[in-house]
Formats: C-alpha cells, sequence, structure tokens
C-alpha cells in the first residue's frame, strides 16, 4: 500500500472514530492529548500526512482500537487476538465459537466465501452423515449441525451468493470406499450422500464451485476465507481467526493455488462423484 492510499484510509478511519465518540474535534483532540491544529492536518483532504507514532497510539488507547485497524492492515477495530474454544460436541452445547462461525456466514453476504472442509463441504452433507460424524451421544449437537447445513445450503441457493470448496481428491474417494474414520459407516448411506452431493453440485453451479486437487501435491488444513473480513483456521479444539489483511491475503492466495492445481473442476465434479457411485456399487 503506498503513502497516498495508507494516509486515505486511515483519515477515513480517524473520521469514524470521532463520529463514533460523539465529541466535536476540540473535545476529541483534548480528549486523546493531541493539538486541535495536529488533527486539523490529519483530517484536511489536502494533506498527505501519517501520524506519528505516539500520536496514533495515543488515539488507539483511549479510543480502545485497534492501531492496525487505524492503518488500514487490519479489518477489526478491536486490538486483540481471537483464538476461540470450538464446540465440544461430546458435551452436546451450542458453543459461543460456533454462534461466531454463523455470524461471520451472514456478515459476508455479498463477499467470495472460500472454503478447505475438514471432510465433506457442510451444506452438502446428509442427515445421516451428520449424526455419524457427531456419534449417537451427541443428539443435541447433531440436530444444531443439520439445521446449521440446512440454513448454509439455503442460503447458498440464492443468486447473489458465492462460494468456492477445494477438497482432496483422495478424501472423496476414501468416503466412497468406506475408508480411514469412514469404515463404520454404512455402505447405503454413503452412496445416497454421494448421490446427493452430485445433486446439488449440479443446482448449485456455478455459485457454488467445488475443485478437487491431488493431495500426492498439495496439502492443505481445514480454513474458510470469509472475503476481506476475515480467515479462519480450525485447529480441532480451537479456531484461530486472522483479522489483519496481510493473513487474509496469503491464505487466499494458498487457495488460489489449490484451485491452479485442481485436477477435477467445477463443471466435472458431479459427473466424478457419480463415476465414484458406480465404482463404490461393483
Amino acid at each position: 500500500m503506498d503513502k497516498r492510499a495508507a494516509v486515505i484510509i486511515f483519515r477515513d478511519h480517524l473520521k469514524e472514530v470521532i463520529r463514533r465518540s460523539g465529541l466535536s474535534r476540540s473535545q476529541f483532540a483534548r480528549k486523546v492529548g493531541v493539538e486541535r491544529s495536529t488533527l486539523t492536518q490529519l483530517l484536511s483532504d489536502k494533506t498527505v500526512r501519517l501520524p506519528r507514532s505516539a500520536t496514533l497510539v495515543a488515539i488507539a488507547t483511549d479510543q480502545q482500537v485497534s492501531v492496525d485497524w487505524l492503518l488500514g492492515l487490519s479489518q477489526n477495530d478491536e486490538a486483540t487476538t481471537q483464538i476461540l474454544p470450538s464446540l465440544e460436541v461430546a458435551e452436546g452445547a451450542w458453543g459461543p465459537a460456533d454462534e461466531r462461525l454463523s455470524n461471520w456466514h451472514r456478515e459476508a453476504v455479498g463477499y467470495k466465501i472460500r472454503y478447505v472442509p475438514s471432510s465433506l463441504p457442510d451444506l452438502l452433507k446428509t442427515d445421516d452423515v451428520i449424526r455419524y460424524e457427531h456419534g449417537l451421544a451427541a443428539t443435541g449437537a447433531s440436530n444444531i449441525r443439520m439445521a446449521e447445513a440446512a440454513g448454509r445450503l439455503a442460503y447458498s441457493r440464492k443468486p447473489e451468493t458465492d462460494m468456492e470448496v477445494c477438497s482432496s481428491l483422495q478424501s472423496l474417494a476414501s468416503f466412497a470406499r468406506g475408508q480411514g474414520v469412514w469404515e463404520k459407516l454404512d455402505k447405503s448411506v454413503r452412496l445416497q450422500q454421494l448421490e446427493r452431493m452430485a445433486q446439488l453440485t449440479d443446482e448449485l453451479y456455478p455459485t457454488f464451485r467445488w475443485f478437487l486437487f491431488d493431495a500426492l501435491e498439495y496439502y492443505a488444513a481445514p480454513y474458510t476465507v470469509f472475503g476481506p473480513q476475515r480467515a479462519v483456521t480450525y485447529m480441532g479444539n480451537m479456531y484461530f481467526v486472522f483479522n489483519s489483511t496481510e493473513h487474509i491475503r496469503i491464505l487466499s492466495r494458498h487457495f488460489d493455488n489449490l484451485i491452479r492445481a485442481a485436477v477435477i473442476q467445477p463443471p466435472e465434479c458431479s459427473a466424478h462423484i457419480r463415476n465414484l457411485v458406480l465404482t463404490s456399487e461393483t
């Protein structure tokens, strides 16, 4: 980002902070401890000037906002690193991290959502697969997950949505064959799930696009990029939430690389899944 662009972002964010404070510019300057003339220069469209570090810290500290946000380096105005405990499925609880995930999906309306699932894409899962994943003892959690999946599917049917998903060929093949974590899942349930995914990838295309890459060539841990606002990686029992613009760009570039490396493109995905059905039935 060049200096002029940084100045424009800072000026806009400073105006927003002053607006939120409910103070006049003179009152605001006194409260944060800067000269009125300095504040006037920082807000002037004719000046290409960023504040001194001491001024920047004074504004951020007094108004409880992030320095990175003031400078346009973060999408979040809170000066906190967010590491959130995820839902403990065994307890059947609807946790705060999962509520945030739902909110992040709603906030990302109008932006592209880019998603590397930990297993199958949530919105494509059948109820039986969700129950299997969360265990018979987690009935409450399973019901919540099913409702969440149904809500995301309904959302994905809207024309303004835009979602890209990247998974490995091998993870989908393992599901079809009942290997690994899927070995105890009944074959009829797996076939039903495959048929549903084939049907939905056809129905939802092009607003939902599923790319399959070769895991022997590329690796991806589960994560979601919610447009330019935030990126979230799932680490088993916690979510790591990135609000830094640079971190979001890095994960977006990683996703771009997965798309470029995909051996199955979205228009071919349903045919590939139906071929897995035929293979599994023989």
